[in-house]
């Protein structure tokens, strides 16, 4: 890899969400996994932090924090899918 994408200016932060906070942020929302958005294993991103956190396993949720100078913080989150 060139470089890290999640230093770039227009990439927001993601971050691996853990296995039990995951169960209580799907509650929160009253969602199931599959109502999330997907992000793909071959995203440049999943590939950085799999250097970082490890391997990520297909069903894994990933946050994914903005930050807006007109609208504040907003969090999203994404399933991660196979390539």
């Amino acid at each position: 890899m060139r470089f890290n994408v999640l230093e770039h200016q227009l990439v927001p932060e993601h971050r691996l969400v853990p296995e039990e906070e995951a169960e209580r942020v799907l509650k929160a929302m009253k969602i199931t996994r599959d109502q999330l958005p997907k992000i793909r294993k071959s995203d440049p991103v999943i590939q950085v932090l799999e250097k970082i956190e490890g391997p990520i396993e297909e069903g894994r949720i990933i946050r994914v924090t903005r930050v807006s100078g007109t609208a504040g913080v907003s969090e999203a989150y994404r399933l991660v899918i196979g390539r």
